[in-house]
């Protein structure tokens, strides 16, 4: 099986000056980026052994494309984070994966990484080596020094395609970030199956606003310009009305994002009186998704298939969506039928009649967990992993996501585990019982709702919520949006919160 290390360098020689990422001004043909992954690579070759993480904390930019392709052809695994993480995050994930060398911006949307860095590796006994890309690095490594200073190894790596090649942290419902782990198979098994259902052709353009630490952004973003021959345009700060003029421009034909990506591009394109005539699909996933914004972009973007799809970071794209011009009521009602995973419910106790738990499995799914321990009761004995969601099936071949067994709140796309924003709220002195649950909003997909039972005559508001969460080190997305006080939080006879039934009341009431 090939891999990105064997794409690269045939695209360099075959093709190259294809361009593969578009990235404001800079656009990055293959010969350009095989030479500059090369010296990175040789860089990193030169301070650590194959295998070691690789970490990059950087918006949408051309530099993580390099860096991705870097740490792929010197056998490394490379570890995407979010941006928007702070010092609790960072230093868990730091840490927890022992990563070797991490690319950080300078500066991005006001926030300064290396006084972030200095404080949160200040607690490691054996820090990494920090990059800083597009600001000045100080006492850290500049990215363009680093990159001039490479050179070509005498030889790189043999990779074995079924090695650990991609290391992705989620939320978990323990409170704990998990580390999922990905082979070149199992990624390039995903991309496959998109060439095969996406409506994909050489020379298509795809947008690329949701982030590249995301599996979705990065598969996008590095993966399907060499091995479907598309191209990149990137975007570090989603702007509807800019995302418009940018897929003009740039004639995209594909574009993924959650809801609220969906519903900016729409009103954009509106505003701007076009229907985008270059676009094919829009694929929208990650949280709830209104079956009316569905049908009302569809209706809108007339030469494009819109669709719902399922999928997680341990099974991407578990379904593919519902694209044939005969399916459209599917694409707005379900999640679509599944592509190259095997889907089967399973009864649950706590699901309604026709409803089940999904497990799936598949070529796409993850290898397993950074430590085993965390797949305990993941896996059943087929080797069907137990995604917590739970569903029923359409008219026998479409699943519709009915809701979730796991404590997770998805927001605009990100991950948010309610357990662990409960356990730093609760240390507030006004609090003395409090649940984070989700509930659908139609800007947001979820929006988080504290439900707090005071400790005392008044309650923290969502400002105080926020302030504290700060104070910790918790990435601002996290923070609750709404607070409502109520005298007792339901329970089982066990004494555990019963969360449905919280849900229900504030679904009920919104």
């Amino acid at each position: 099986m090939t891999t990105l290390a064997d794409t690269l360098p045939a695209a360099a020689a075959n093709t190259p000056d294809r361009v593969l990422v578009v990235d404001g001004d800079t656009r990055l043909t293959c010969r350009e980026l095989h030479t500059r992954a090369t010296l990175l690579a040789g860089a990193m070759l030169e301070r650590m052994p194959t295998g070691s993480v690789v970490s990059f904390m950087l918006p949408n930019w051309h530099e993580a494309a390099v860096v991705y392709l870097a740490a792929t052809l010197s056998g490394m695994v490379v570890n995407p984070i979010l941006p928007s993480l702070r010092d609790a995050e960072l230093g868990f994930i730091l840490a927890d994966s022992g990563t070797r060398m991490l690319f950080a911006p300078g500066q991005f949307r006001g926030h300064d990484y290396p006084a972030m860095l200095t404080r949160v590796t200040a607690d490691l006994p054996d820090p990494p080596e920090t990059v800083v890309v597009r600001g000045p690095s100080g006492t850290y490594t500049d990215y363009r020094e680093l990159l001039d200073s490479g050179c070509e190894p005498a030889a790189f790596p043999v990779l074995d395609p079924d090695a650990t090649r991609l290391l992705l942290y989620t939320s978990g419902t323990t409170g704990r970030a998990k580390g999922v782990l990905h082979s070149h198979n199992s990624i390039n098994a995903l991309i496959a199956q998109l060439g095969r259902h996406w409506l994909f052709e050489p020379g298509d353009r795809f947008l690329v606003p949701s982030p590249i630490a995301h599996i979705g952004g990065s598969i996008y973003a590095f993966e399907a310009p060499l091995l479907l021959e598309t191209t990149a345009v990137l975007m570090d700060t989603w702007d509807p009305d800019a995302a418009v003029g940018l897929m003009l421009a740039e004639r995209c034909t594909h574009i993924a994002g959650a809801t609220p990506f969906l519903a900016g591009l729409l009103a954009a394109a509106r505003r701007a009186g076009t229907d985008l005539p270059d676009l094919k699909l829009f694929v929208c996933g990650g949280a709830s998704v209104p079956a009316s914004l569905i049908e009302e972009a569809t209706g809108y973007f007339r030469g494009a298939a819109v669709t719902r799809v399922y999928g997680s970071s341990e099974v991407p794209v578990t379904t593919i969506g519902a694209i044939g011009a005969d399916e459209r009521a599917y694409a707005a009602q379900t999640d679509g039928r599944a592509g190259i995973a095997d889907i089967k419910l399973i009864a649950h106790a706590g699901a309604p009649p026709g409803e089940g738990e999904i497990y799936v499995r598949g070529p796409q799914m993850l290898l397993g967990y950074a430590h085993p321990s965390d797949e305990q009761d993941c896996f059943d004995a087929e080797g069907y992993f137990a995604t917590g969601d739970l569903g029923r099936w359409v008219d026998d071949n479409y699943l519709l996501v009915t809701g979730r067994l796991k404590d997770v709140i998805i927001r605009n796309g990100e991950n948010i585990s309610a357990r662990e924003v409960e356990d730093i709220l609760i240390g507030h002195p006004g609090i003395a019982e409090i649940a984070v649950v989700g509930v659908p909003d139609p800007r947001t997909g979820e929006r988080a709702c504290a439900v707090i039972v005071a400790a005392g005559e008044t309650a923290p508001d969502v400002a105080e919520l926020r302030a504290l969460l700060t104070e910790r080190g918790v990435a601002r997305f996290k923070a609750p949006e709404q607070v409502l006080i109520w005298d007792a939080l339901p329970k089982n006879d066990a004494g555990k919160v019963v969360k449905h039934q919280i849900r229900a009341a504030l679904i009920g009431r919104s």
